[in-house]
């Protein structure tokens, strides 16, 4: 069984990702269920996505991950790494972007909102656990594909190309064609060799 949350916020693609992964795993023949929560906002909400794998023939009855339970967790905002860090296993990776998007909540604060103090603290957090954390330079990524349309791509090619889940680059790109509006197919393509260029 592999449990994987995906975490970002309302526009980034996170129920998108959910979907590729759920079809890359149906392509295998593996049983997999998938589950979201949604903040309040269309756009700028947090989205939480859960995918359970049965990779080895197992018998998925539930689509939520449980706290401590998430083999992978792709967050594709830093803050929403942190926010979904309980759900990490023990030996589990997080992978996270490291861009910030900027809440509402921000403006109105007396200090700016700071993805490097989060990043560090995420890590200073797992210092000395099994858990691996992976940081991602998902600006420099963007900046080499020349969009930020496919961010939720190049973070999922991320996370596999570590190879903690039983799923290649070439799965992907199956679950791209499968899952992806014909026009934006080639992108999502295209962010995949970027990221794989970076691992």
């Amino acid at each position: 069984m592999i449990n994987i949350l995906l975490a970002g916020v309302g526009g980034q693609g996170t129920v998108l990702a959910a979907k590729v992964l759920a079809q890359a795993a149906l392509e295998k023949g593996w049983q997999v269920r998938t589950a979201e929560t949604i903040g309040m906002a269309q756009r700028g909400g947090n989205v939480v996505s859960h995918v359970r794998m049965g990779s080895d023939g197992e018998e998925v009855l539930a689509p939520l991950v449980a706290e401590g339970t998430a083999d992978v967790i792709v967050a594709f905002e830093p803050a929403e790494a942190a926010r979904v860090l309980p759900y990490l296993a023990p030996t589990g990776v997080l992978v996270t972007a490291t861009t910030p998007l900027q809440p509402v909540t921000a403006a109105l604060a007396k200090h700016a909102y700071r993805a490097e103090e989060i990043v560090g603290n995420i890590a200073a957090s797992l210092e000395g656990s099994q858990a691996t954390f992976v940081p991602v330079d998902d600006a420099a990524l963007c900046s080499e594909l020349g969009s930020r349309k496919a961010l939720n791509t190049l973070m999922l090619a991320s996370a596999l190309s570590l190879g903690r889940v039983p799923l290649s680059l070439d799965d992907l790109r199956s679950a791209i064609r499968a899952c992806v509006k014909p026009r934006f197919v080639d992108l999502n393509l295209q962010a995949i060799e970027v990221a794989a260029g970076r691992a």
